[in-house]
């Protein structure tokens, strides 16, 4: 946990500065609103954003070490058998299982420094080792896709039916789930389609993500209702995964 949240940290503020330089570069009207206040506003709520995960961070390691507890001997009557946790047995099997709910929220991440369910469900997910996984491989690709000025917000993709996702999870490829692919902006796609191309740290970043998300949700699906699926279709993480595999050729 003390590894992952500087990665997360690094992630919100390239995500931050890309968006605060878009905006200076867009020459909005004066008449649309005052620029310069709704950069300061944008800079403001990234403080936010930093000094929230900072006390998150703070509050994880105080917790980190918690207190041995008191080792109490339990006498065995004869004939039974007392069952010993062997060392080395890995936290996830003493965990609790992680809530699709949290799963959703997660891949969505925080809308802002006062959605305190969203940084919940992300402290959560970010100690499942699998969630964990899919969640700084969509950082990374989420900031990589800001740089060209690409963000989740801004797409709004075709949705598919639910039973496609389903498919999908199963394991069905080609023209069966072609509808994931949603995503009709030419230039948005073409943009992504020439970076694949020639910048290799893109690519690999992208197809990581890739399969990644497929194996998450292949995992996810199994206990999933259809209102959780809706849900997380709609999360930024699902876009992001319409975008690429559109690009890449997984509902070809």
């Amino acid at each position: 946990m003390k590894q992952e949240i500087p990665q997360l940290i690094v992630a919100i503020e390239t995500l931050c500065k890309a968006y605060i330089a878009q905006a200076k570069m867009s020459g909005v009207p004066a008449s649309e609103g005052n620029v310069n206040k709704r950069l300061d506003q944008i800079a403001q709520s990234q403080r936010k954003i930093e000094k929230a995960i900072a006390m998150f961070t703070s509050s994880s390691l105080a917790q980190s070490k918690p207190p041995q507890p008191e080792i109490v001997a339990t006498p065995v009557a004869e004939g039974e058998q007392q069952i010993v946790l062997e060392l080395g047995t890995p936290v996830e099997v003493l965990a609790e299982p992680l809530k699709n709910e949290d799963f959703i929220k997660a891949l969505h991440f925080p809308e802002d420094a006062q959605d305190d369910k969203g940084f919940t469900a992300l402290r959560r997910a970010l100690a499942d080792r699998n969630a964990n996984q899919l969640i700084q491989a969509a950082q990374d690709v989420l900031t990589l896709l800001s740089q060209d000025g690409i963000y989740m917000d801004d797409i709004r993709p075709d949705m598919a039916h639910l039973e496609i996702w389903r498919r999908f999870a199963q394991g069905e490829r080609g023209r069966t789930i072609s509808a994931l692919g949603g995503i009709r902006d030419r230039s948005t796609l073409a943009l992504i389609n020439v970076r694949m191309k020639k910048d290799p740290v893109f690519r690999d970043a992208a197809h990581h993500f890739l399969r990644l998300f497929d194996k998450g949700f292949s995992k996810f699906e199994d206990t999933a209702t259809e209102a959780e699926i809706s849900a997380l279709s709609e999360t930024r993480t699902a876009r992001a995964f319409m975008l690429l595999g559109r690009v890449a050729g997984t509902f070809t």
